[in-house]
């Protein structure tokens, strides 16, 4: 697998997987975030685009 030019490291792709779609996270983000594999994570639509905070 070839690495992402700078500029390009933060386009992803959309996957479907049976009835579910997923969007990969680049690392640096999971990072810095904290998060990990599995963690539980709240979704909310906002206007065109949508917020992913960490579930408490």
């Amino acid at each position: 697998m070839t690495r992402r030019k700078s500029h390009e490291e933060n386009i992803r792709k959309i996957s479907k997987s049976g009835a579910s779609y997923s969007l990969t996270i680049p690392i640096s983000v999971m990072r810095e975030l904290g998060w990990r594999e599995k963690q539980k994570v709240v979704v909310e639509k906002r206007g065109i685009g949508f917020v992913v905070k960490d579930f408490k």
